[in-house]
């Protein structure tokens, strides 16, 4: 049985010079990472996961360094603090084998309470750590500490293939809380998101299965869905959040995908409390490892694929640049390029990359459909991945295009004051 500590009493059992696994966003143990702030002992601590989603002191004291394979707007404002944020990219599905390279001592995870027979499960995160879980449990030279609440929600993964749980049996240190996981509001939709929206959605026929991200555009998407007429669509999806919970209460869902038919399959969860709450022993949906559900061959297996996912800007070859800024690292690859590679194995798929065709920076509009990337951009995804971009302005479809016609299609659906700087530059692109 494990010992039940207190925060602040688990993490004495850290040494000042420890590597601590603590995964991505909502499966970081809240009152655990905050305790980690009250000691200032650190002296080369290194903290692994991604998409903070809890602060802690402990990330601004100069002995420890977080490591982060997808960064979040709190490790951005981290990062501009000062403190040690290091990025390593990988896609999503990769993160299961590099965490066991980097081998932590001490894994901690947030899990719903233990139920009658004794099992945690993983609530909103089963990503890429489970593994490591049940390994560092299961050796007596690291350390397996759960924080456990009822605020989160249980949920399940398959029986007999995956269970999404601890057993109270394999973990060494219990905490008892009643920590929230974060609740992230959807943002609501606007003009240019419900216009990408229309456009996206003749994409996606009836029986589709479904794969989306975060943000107010695949909200607007979900949406659009399901006010429309279509409808018996699947999902497989590495993020669930509100607009899918939205499909499933309008009755859209019937999940005869192919690949585990009946469930919505997801790796982890991100939204609103209500969806939190719609989860809670909810056997509609299925919570796998990554290196499942981002799998691009078992991704290619789902009937009729559809995935949908964003950019920050898009050349005329079709090059995306989805995850950094003017060649700082903004947020991660998680499975952008899984799912974009995906819909190419399977017959009759489709890969939507959906995004607004300018942004305001500085008061001044700015083209995000651009002849060329500039000198020290990092690209996401390579042109010959893409199969069809979205934006307010309408679709182009490049599967099949010369690059000189890649441009001109591209034109046609960036902003109208940009068009002719983009047809002049396919011209002798």
């Amino acid at each position: 049985m494990p010992r039940e500590l207190t925060p602040q009493q688990a993490t004495e059992l850290l040494k000042p010079d420890d590597t601590v696994g603590i995964g991505l966003g909502p499966s970081q143990p809240p009152s655990l990472v905050a305790a980690l702030g009250e000691r200032d002992d650190w002296n080369g601590l290194r903290i692994l996961g991604a998409l903070l989603t809890t602060f802690s002191e402990a990330f601004k004291h100069p002995g420890v360094t977080f490591v982060s394979g997808f960064l979040g707007p709190l490790e951005r404002w981290l990062r501009d603090e000062g403190a040690k944020i290091e990025f390593i990219p990988a896609d999503f599905r990769r993160f299961a084998p590099l965490l066991a390279d980097q081998h932590p001592r001490v894994m901690a995870v947030a899990t719903a309470a233990p139920d009658a027979d004794g099992w945690c499960s993983l609530s909103l995160h089963a990503g890429g750590t489970i593994a490591e879980l049940h390994a560092a449990g299961a050796d007596h030279d690291r350390l397996l500490i759960v924080e456990a609440s009822p605020r989160f929600p249980r949920t399940f993964g398959l029986d007999g293939e995956q269970n999404h749980a601890l057993h109270i049996d394999e973990i060494d240190v219990l905490i008892n809380t009643e920590s929230e996981p974060i609740a992230v509001a959807p943002a609501e939709p606007g003009a240019a998101d419900q216009a990408i929206a229309e456009h996206a959605t003749r994409f996606i026929p009836d029986g589709a299965t479904l794969q989306t991200g975060i943000g107010s555009l695949p909200l607007a998407i979900a949406q659009h869905l399901a006010k429309g007429d279509g409808g018996d669509y699947g999902i497989h999806t590495e993020m669930f959040n509100d607009g899918l919970m939205q499909l499933h209460e309008a009755g859209k869902i019937a999940n005869g995908k192919g690949l585990y038919d009946g469930f919505s399959v997801c790796t982890f969860a991100l939204g609103s409390r209500e969806l939190y709450d719609w989860m809670h022993e909810n056997h509609k949906i299925a919570f796998l490892p990554v290196e499942l559900v981002n799998d691009p061959h078992e991704i290619a297996k789902n009937h009729k694929l559809v995935t949908i996912n964003g950019a920050l800007s898009v050349d005329i070859h079709g090059q995306v640049v989805a995850d950094t800024l003017n060649g700082r690292q903004f947020s991660g690859i998680g499975g952008a390029e899984d799912f974009v590679s995906g819909p190419a194995y399977a017959r009759g798929g489709r890969s939507l990359v959906c995004m607004h065709a300018t942004s305001v920076v500085n008061d001044a509009l700015v083209n995000r459909i651009v002849p060329s990337h500039a000198p020290g951009a990092i690209i996401t995804t390579p042109r010959h991945q893409i199969d069809v971009v979205v934006t307010e302005h309408g679709a182009a479809e490049l599967e099949g295009l010369t690059v000189r016609e890649r441009g001109m299609a591209l034109a046609e659906i960036a902003h109208p004051d940009f068009r002719d700087e983009l047809r002049a530059a396919a011209q002798v692109a």
